[in-house]
């Protein structure tokens, strides 16, 4: 009997992520490479096995996630968010515990745009009464 993978899409900034989760080893691929490969930072890889982390399930799932846009580390949160949608998914107990962390909310900030009439987003040119 085969198993399905299970699909998640998770955002964060200008960022997408699609993780599909399925039985295995343990072995986390991001785009084609292995995790070790594609993050060089410690922090990003942490934040990427945070979900597993609190749910007990590092080593149980091969996971392969195709992420777009934005940089290392809006991709790395995007995982995250991807990952933990995939284990809710999985196991209703598991929602509750990646809820209480803040890890199935979406992160909903992004850059703010500039505005004409001013030098950036939030900086103004200076002002003189004269």
């Amino acid at each position: 009997m085969a198993t399905k993978a299970i699909h998640a899409v998770g955002k964060r900034k200008t960022s997408i992520a699609r993780v599909y989760l399925k039985p295995g080893k343990g072995k986390i691929t991001i785009n084609k490479r292995d995790i070790e490969d594609y993050y060089l930072r410690a922090t990003s890889k942490m934040v990427v096995r945070q979900p597993l982390e609190l749910t007990g399930n590092v080593g149980k799932y091969d996971i392969l996630v195709n992420v777009m846009g934005g940089g290392l580390s809006g991709q790395a949160g995007a995982i995250r968010h991807a990952l933990s949608r995939a284990l809710s998914e999985l196991d209703p107990e598991y929602r509750k515990v990646l809820k209480a962390e803040g890890l199935i909310t979406r992160d909903s900030r992004k850059k703010e745009r500039k505005m004409y009439g001013q030098k950036s987003a939030r900086a103004r040119f200076q002002f003189s009464k004269r």
